[in-house]
């Protein structure tokens, strides 16, 4: 009886799956006319495609010569507007063309869903007039984005507390950082806010309140060493970061020697985020396999989804002495039927200075055996060899990363698992 469900269901799925794919190839055949036009029109040179009109309710217009010029191309399939309902997420791949340089592929993000980019519309409006539709621009001017303008000398905690998971608890050292580092100005390397322009100072604010990722990159870097995709520019609602490669999904089944160094980088990565020469620690609140990539040359993981990240300045911390700051914090392991699960409290994470959750993030969803994505388990490091499975150690580190049975526990398997993979991987420095 079950088998016979199965296969009923099986079948209905390969008729569901054709249905789909005739509807599409009927779509395709109808809009013949309409399907030429977009593969030979480059719509990134458009400003209405870059919803250059939202501006200064956007992301930056520091690309838009290069975008408006032609020198970016999206690629292949990214040109048929008909397949926008499979790209949810907005994001584009494109050529990027410079006379001197040649062509390199770039990624192209709108920063959010087609819903989502309406519900900042909506949200501004209801800000400024109480009603969900408005005239855009003029609604801009009644909001808090054009109240800190051009008297305002500094950007403070006080004004954009809470907006993002970026500024959750900021600290004026982290402002300072974000106003002196922000990339869409023609005058940057002031902490001054006074020193942008008001269009500039706007799209920043509203960057900061509605997805930051752009902000991540531009003050912690990628030419600085920091494990992030390498901001370019942006023009309108549509940023461009580099490509860096494949994302971590695609070697879930890749060679063990490969796996065990992505996942010493990774651990690598957790360490860095969480103690550095800056004092500032870098949270991440989303974890997954999606979110990570793997240059093609140089094997090199880097993050490229840094919307969900909480900075807390463990200077502040030490300074301000919140309860309990000293203590040791340990994440509460999540076993939840669900991909990429994390428990973390954002208060906690900025009241505290020695915290694991980076450690406890990378190993439940993406090392160890309670890691599930795409219908998968095991996690990256699924399958050991024979002698590495005999052995153990591997197991145990794991299984206290991700749960630890004794207090403080994650702390120094961590340790012990960066060490134990950079001698599996050769990695040893």
């Amino acid at each position: 009886m079950l088998r016979l469900v199965s296969l009923k269901l099986g079948r209905l799925y390969r008729y569901a799956k054709l249905a789909v794919l005739g509807s599409l190839a009927a779509a395709l055949v109808l809009n013949t006319h309409s399907l030429l036009a977009s593969l030979q029109r480059n719509e990134l040179s458009e400003r209405r495609f870059l919803q250059l009109n939202k501006c200064p309710a956007c992301w930056g217009t520091s690309w838009c010569r290069k975008f408006l010029n032609g020198q970016l191309r999206l690629e292949s399939w990214g040109r048929l507007r008909l397949l926008d309902f499979l790209n949810v997420k907005n994001v584009f791949f494109a050529r990027y063309g410079e006379p001197r340089e040649g062509s390199r592929r770039v990624v192209l993000k709108r920063l959010g869903s087609a819903q989502e980019l309406a519900d900042i519309d909506a949200k501004i409006c209801r800000r400024a007039t109480g009603r969900g539709r408005c005239d855009l621009l003029q609604a801009l001017h009644a909001t808090e984005f054009a109240s800190l303008n051009g008297d305002v000398r500094l950007l403070t905690p006080d004004a954009v507390e809470g907006w993002s998971d970026l500024v959750h608890c900021p600290s004026q050292r982290l402002l300072d950082r974000l106003v002196r580092r922000y990339a869409e100005t023609k005058d940057s390397g002031s902490f001054l806010l006074r020193n942008l322009k008001d269009a500039e100072r706007m799209q920043l604010l509203i960057t900061l309140a509605f997805n930051p990722e752009p902000l991540v990159l531009q003050s912690f870097p990628s030419d600085e060493g920091w494990p992030f995709a390498k901001y370019l520019g942006a023009c309108g609602r549509m940023v461009a970061v580099n490509y860096v490669g494949e994302e971590l999904w695609s070697y879930f089944n890749a060679p063990w020697e490969k796996r065990v160094d992505l996942a010493w980088q990774l651990m690598e990565i957790a360490e860095q985020l969480t103690n550095n020469d800056f004092e500032f620690a870098l949270y991440l609140l989303d974890v997954s396999f999606d979110n990570f990539a793997v240059g093609p040359r140089d094997g090199k993981v880097i993050i490229v989804d840094a919307e969900n990240v909480l900075v807390a300045d463990k200077r502040l911390i030490r300074q301000n002495k919140p309860e309990n700051w000293d203590v040791w914090y340990e994440s509460k392991f999540d076993d939840c039927d669900k991909e990429a699960c994390l428990s973390f409290s954002k208060e906690i994470l900025c009241a505290r200075v020695t915290v694991d959750h980076n450690y406890y993030a990378v190993c439940q969803n993406l090392l160890s055996r309670h890691a599930t994505w795409r219908g998968t388990s095991g996690g990256l490091l699924h399958d050991p060899p024979a002698d590495v499975a005999r052995d153990g150690r591997l197991e145990a580190l794991l299984d206290e990363c991700a749960n630890p049975k004794k207090r403080y526990g994650r702390f120094q398997a961590a340790r012990e698992l960066r060490e134990y993979l950079a001698q599996l991987s050769n990695n040893v420095r």
